[in-house]
């Protein structure tokens, strides 16, 4: 006889190993620990999960994380209208956030393009930039893409896209590890990176 879980716990195990590095012996474990827990655990778990996807979206404008009153970077009336940042997730917004170097607007494209992976300009949030651009009083772009060889290659397209507009283009330079993302840098590192961007202006 070979002896299984119940049913919905299998079915537990099996939704906790969706998610990013977890495997099967940590969903098991994972799952097993939330059942030892005080009675109502789950619950209160479950209904912040639900909460979670009833309130939290993307942000139309700049494609960070929103409530049902809008997105806090984008209602900030003390952000710089002149300046907009561009970055490859929205969970790259929040370091940059940290170190108090930038205080202008956000742009996340929601990846990063990857030919291998099949992942192109119009699988990017790149037309809601350029329109963004058009309507917008931006006077500097800076493309804050990973330093790893898909992020460079984005940074070097949105340049080629980017030149005809009547902006100041500038990219992360000093301190930026090379072959690392936004999210392996320390507020440090990323205070020196914004100090010292270059410009990619044809009249630089």
């Amino acid at each position: 006889m070979n002896l299984e879980y119940p049913t919905a716990l299998q079915s537990l195990i099996l939704h906790l190993k969706r998610l990013p590095g977890i495997g099967s012996r940590s969903a098991e474990r994972m799952s097993l620990w939330l059942l030892q827990q005080p009675v109502g655990t789950l619950a209160a778990l479950s209904e912040v999960l639900v909460q979670v996807e009833q309130e939290i979206k993307p942000c139309a404008s700049c494609g960070f994380f929103a409530t049902r009153e809008g997105c806090a970077i984008c209602q900030a009336p003390d952000r710089d209208p002149r300046l907009l940042c561009i970055v490859e997730q929205p969970t790259d917004i929040l370091p940059i956030e940290r170190t108090g170097a930038f205080r202008g607007h956000y742009h996340a494209l929601g990846g990063r393009l990857a030919p291998l992976d099949n992942v192109g300009p119009e699988d990017l949030r790149i037309g809601e930039l350029m329109d963004r651009i058009r309507t917008g009083e931006f006077e500097e772009v800076v493309l804050a893409t990973g330093a790893d060889v898909a992020g460079e290659a984005t940074a070097n397209y949105l340049a080629e896209i980017l030149r005809s507009s009547n902006v100041r283009l500038t990219r992360l330079a000093q301190g930026m590890p090379v072959g690392g993302g936004l999210d392996t840098a320390d507020s440090l590192t990323l205070h020196r990176a914004f100090q010292h961007r270059r410009n990619l202006s044809h009249d630089a």
